[in-house]
């Protein structure tokens, strides 16, 4: 055994270093600081880089520098750093650069409580960037997922190309756990598909059923063009209709026609419940803790955690919900996520507890809303 004490933000940046990780930038902002120290620890021994940016638009501007050359790369920040990313998340999605983004979430709105957790940027984090089109979203629960769920964000992301979030929470990455590094199964590491060095190369061309166009680095032997602006299979900048719908098209349909393929979640059903109590991040311990509470007093409950935000797990949802005539959606903050189940089950009695003060929801509240609605 390996048992080791550490933080959600020391356990994230393990991952990232497991998963091949070796370029971090960001601007120091609490609950998210302890990440970059962890970085500035472990990246250099391993010939990485790890850079505080000016402010937050430069940090992330550099890790997508980095990642156009062809490196690993991650930033991490909390709620009023990824209203600054913004410009740059919609770049990313536009221009297909590989890249994991930490959101530390805090309690909001604007500066907000530095040193209170919330899961108040979930919608923003999908929303957040100026075409609309589909992001992945991880949300961890304990120290375990901090470690898996790093890893799985940067395979997805040099898999689709694309920005992944991980939707963490002051709660979690500032609680320290012991965990034994030993008994956790780690993810195979993916890296990008390298394009054929024979083959004529268009910087955003596909061919087959492949979705994503195969990567050649920024400042090799080969001419790679990237922009921000629209632009056909060469990489140059068009207004032709036809070639903007396609690939608009394509970036969408890569995400959401394999969203099945990154659907993490935990399922514990019990016999003879009526009600699915479904949660996501920290709240999941307190909903772990009252079904236990609630079985033992004779009402049996099932509990869904998701772990994938976005996109929206729609099979998963209706699958695990089928059994139950009462669903009950807890999350830290005023109703965000609970739209999209109330979405995908429209069909059923569905209950919110929420709460966005600074507070942890503890198990009592969510036994309450189970026994009398």
């Amino acid at each position: 055994m390996a048992l080791t004490l550490m933080e959600g933000n020391e356990a994230i940046a393990w991952g990232a270093r497991a998963a091949g990780c070796r370029f971090f930038a960001g601007y120091p902002i609490t609950p998210a600081t302890t990440i970059y120290n962890a970085m500035l620890r472990l990246l250099p021994p391993e010939g990485g880089i790890c850079m505080q940016g000016e402010d937050e638009i430069a940090s992330i501007g550099f890790c997508l520098g980095a990642s156009m050359a062809g490196w690993k790369t991650m930033t991490a920040t909390s709620g009023p750093g990824i209203s600054l990313y913004s410009e740059q998340i919609s770049f990313a999605i536009g221009s297909e650069i590989p890249l994991v983004i930490v959101d530390v979430q805090r309690l909001g709105p604007s500066t907000g409580s530095a040193t209170k957790g919330a899961d108040g940027d979930i919608q923003f984090l999908q929303w957040g960037n100026s075409g609309g089109l589909p992001v992945i979203v991880l949300a961890p629960v304990d120290i375990r997922d901090c470690i898996v769920l790093t890893m799985q964000a940067f395979n997805l992301a040099e898999t689709y190309r694309c920005p992944v979030f991980l939707a963490a929470n002051k709660e979690i990455s500032m609680t320290r756990e012991t965990v034994d590094l030993d008994a956790i199964a780690l993810p195979d590491i993916i890296n990008r598909r390298q394009a054929d060095p024979v083959q004529q190369f268009l910087p955003f061309g596909t061919s087959g059923e492949r979705l994503t166009p195969d990567f050649l680095p920024i400042g090799g032997n080969r001419a790679v063009r990237q922009t921000s602006s629209t632009h056909g299979p060469d990489g140059y900048i068009t207004a032709d209709p036809e070639l903007i719908a396609r690939n608009q098209d394509r970036l969408q349909r890569k995400i959401t026609s394999q969203a099945d393929r990154f659907v993490f979640s935990e399922y514990d059903a019990a016999a003879g419940a009526e009600t699915l109590i479904i949660t996501y991040g920290v709240t999941a311990r307190a909903a772990k803790t009252a079904a236990e509470a609630l079985r033992d007093t004779g009402t049996p409950v099932s509990l869904l955690v998701l772990k994938t935000l976005w996109p929206v797990p729609e099979d998963l949802l209706r699958e695990k919900a089928a059994a139950y005539s009462r669903v009950v959606v807890v999350e830290m903050n005023l109703g965000q996520y609970v739209r999209e189940i109330q979405r995908v089950l429209s069909d059923r009695d569905i209950r919110f507890l929420g709460q966005m003060d600074g507070e942890l929801i503890k198990p009592r509240q969510i036994e309450e809303v189970v026994h009398h609605g």
